[in-house]
């Protein structure tokens, strides 16, 4: 495993975002980590961020912020982010549109996530790492689009990201 990682995007499947997950914690201990789980609970679309992180929390994870609970939306980003503790790590999960091609797979990096940028907002950047669920296809009205994305996927994909960070920081408990 080369550092070269470190600068790629990767869109990726179940396999690939397990992998991802796994080099993550191979480099971070879970005592370093916060997940930053961006997105509303009032839209189905954008939902895949706040039930990743009620998964998470469930789960057991220690430093998850957003949930279906108390999500991390647009509003509250800005602030979020101040207050985000300088030492340790932020891994940033959020919905995103894409390519028909591409919808129900993860673009996975070791970069920051840039949240809301398929609405047109103009956030700041997040994380050191970062999980994109490519919940629907990409189109001119992409606010309508994620308003009808189907609720089904985007709990899937949720679970499947709380399932690969549950395992790839479990292996660090034995």
């Amino acid at each position: 495993m080369a550092e070269s990682w470190h600068e790629q995007t990767a869109r990726v499947d179940e396999a690939g975002l397990a992998a991802f997950a796994r080099r993550i914690a191979e480099r971070h201990p879970l005592r370093e980590m916060t997940f930053l789980c961006i997105g509303t609970d009032r839209s189905s679309g954008d939902c895949l961020g706040p039930w990743a992180g009620t998964l998470l929390t469930e789960a057991g994870l220690p430093r998850v912020i957003g949930t279906l609970e108390r999500p991390c939306d647009a509003e509250k980003l800005p602030d979020v982010i101040r207050a985000l503790p300088q030492e340790g790590t932020v891994l940033a999960i959020d919905a995103c549109l894409g390519r028909p091609e591409s919808v129900g797979l993860y673009l996975a990096a070791a970069r920051p996530l840039v949240p809301a940028r398929s609405i047109g907002k103009n956030l700041p950047p997040v994380g050191a790492y970062s999980i994109a669920g490519i919940v629907n296809a990409a189109g001119p009205k992409p606010y309508w689009t994620l308003q009808t994305t189907s609720l089904f996927r985007v709990m899937n994909m949720a679970r499947v990201i709380a399932d690969a960070i549950g395992r790839a920081w479990q292996a660090e408990e034995r």
